[in-house]
Order: C-alpha cells, then structure tokens, then sequence
C-alpha cells in the first residue's frame, strides 16, 4: 500500500506540470553518456514517448561524437581539432554524415519506435531546416566543412507536429550553395528552440550542472548572472559554450534553458515533472 501510495503522490506532484506543458514544445539536446549506456538509452526512450503521450512536443537533437571518432579511427584517418571543433575536410564530413544521418539517428528512432512513439528522423538537409554557413578562419585554421547556424526553416518540424510525430534531428547543415556543414549538436538545439520559441531547452550532460565556486551545485541562474560567472571564470571550460547556447535560446525567445545531469536515469521527467529538478535552469 505504502510504494502505491508514493506513486500516486508522483503522479500528483506531476499534474500541475503537466497541465503547465501541455502542447508546448520542448527541445532535448541528446548526448554524453545518456547516449551509450544501455539502460539510460532506454529510459530517454521511454521520457521522450511518454511527453509525446501527455500532450508535449518533443524535439530530439542528438550528438555524436565519440561514435564519429571510432569510425574515423577504424578507418586511419587522424582527427585534428582546433578549440575543441573538429577539423572536417571532405573526407571526415562523409563520415560523419555517414554516423550522424545514417547511424545515430536511425538508432535514436528506432528505439522510440520501439518503445511506441512515432519518431522520424532527419537532418538539417531536410527541408534545409537548418542553413549554415562555414565557419571561419580562427588563427589561420581552417577547419574545413564546419559549419555555424545562419537560419532555421522550422515547418518541417510544425507539419510533424501536427501529425503526431517526434523529430530526432542529426546536426548537418546544409549552406546556401548545397554543401554538407558538421554543426555542434548544442547549437543546433540552441537555434531549432530559438526559431520555435519553444517552452523549454534541455541540454543532457555529463555533469551535474553548473556550479559556483565553492562546488556547490546552481539549480537556477538568470541570465545576468551566467554573463557575470563566465566574466569571474567561475563558470569556464567547456561549460562556456553550453551556458552560452542557453542564453541565446533565452534570447530568442525560448522560456527557459536547462543544462542536466544525463546520466540520472529519467533526468528529463526529473527536470520537468518534479520540484526539485536536476541540473541547473537558466531563465
């Protein structure tokens, strides 16, 4: 009776949110470990699918980096990067097309599928949903065929909503002239939230979240306050670049930005039905 009990007050803690969020869109940054644990993948899965059956709109954009790599390992070519991007010649941009579009994406897809949703998977080719332009030059590197947003056509993803589908978008560009770009997964996500005016961000990490200088974890940061921490160095490393995504989605006219801990199992539920939460949300 007691475990029935407890249940029952997760359902009701849940409702106001639910209610809150019914029908609006939210957009999943899906990566880090969330992505290659077994288990993890199926409880984002079953998250995903079950926003979808409550009356969200999820939007899935995903990573894949370290799958890219492998691939690119196996086959002898060497990986450069500059700032943490990834040198893309001709080359490596077939590959990670060939990851991106042909593997990750049809895995995230398959498996929501399988677990009841109605998923499809595109990239930012499709519809040129996403148009890029290639980034430049940065102390004379330059870092081939990546690519930095420019302008987003999102009626794609509307016409998909409309008909009960869940987008799982792979993060290649496509530039006015055709060419494929490799675009980081958080500012696509960033963008795609920005051009919908989506309801919420979630970017899944590899952290807790964004903490002060003590270590002690920040679950809510307003945008001054982001722009003042990365100004001290309290917020540094690759945590600029995620905390920067926020930002300009909030800018755009997004509600609010979340940067959670995904490898909590079911942090996306945890962050959006719940009062507590579990990551840091920027607003």
């Amino acid at each position: 009776m007691q475990e029935a009990l407890q249940k029952a007050k997760v359902l009701i803690e849940a409702l106001p949110y639910i209610k809150k969020f019914s029908g609006k869109t939210i957009v999943i940054k899906y990566g880090g470990h969330a992505m290659v644990d077994e288990n993890l993948k199926e409880t984002f899965a079953k998250d995903i699918v079950l926003m979808k059956y409550i009356g969200l709109n999820p939007i899935v954009v995903h990573g894949g980096g370290p799958q890219i790599g492998g691939l690119l390992k196996q086959m002898g070519i060497v990986s450069e990067f500059h700032k943490g991007m990834r040198i893309t010649d001709a080359k490596t941009m077939e590959v990670v097309e060939m990851v991106l579009v042909g593997n990750v994406n049809k895995e995230i897809v398959a498996l929501l599928n399988q677990h009841g949703g109605r998923a499809v998977g595109l990239s930012g080719k499709d519809a040129n949903l996403v148009v890029a332009e290639k980034v430049p030059t940065d102390e004379g590197v330059d870092l081939g065929q990546v690519g930095q947003v420019t302008k987003v056509n999102p009626e794609i993803l509307t016409s998909l909503e409309i008909n009960n589908f869940i987008p799982v978008i792979a993060p290649v560009g496509v530039s006015e002239k055709g060419a494929a770009l490799n675009i980081n997964a958080d500012l696509v996500a960033s963008a795609l939230a920005g051009a919908l005016r989506a309801e919420k961000l979630l970017l899944l990490t590899d952290v807790e979240g964004v903490k002060d200088e003590t270590g002690k974890l920040l679950s809510k940061l307003s945008s001054e306050d982001s722009a003042r921490f990365i100004q001290s160095g309290i917020i540094k490393g690759g945590m600029i670049p995620k905390v920067e995504c926020c930002l300009e989605a909030l800018r755009a006219g997004v509600k609010s930005a979340h940067i959670i801990d995904g490898r909590i199992p079911h942090a996306i539920l945890l962050e959006i039905f719940t009062d507590q939460g579990v990551g840091t949300v920027f607003t």
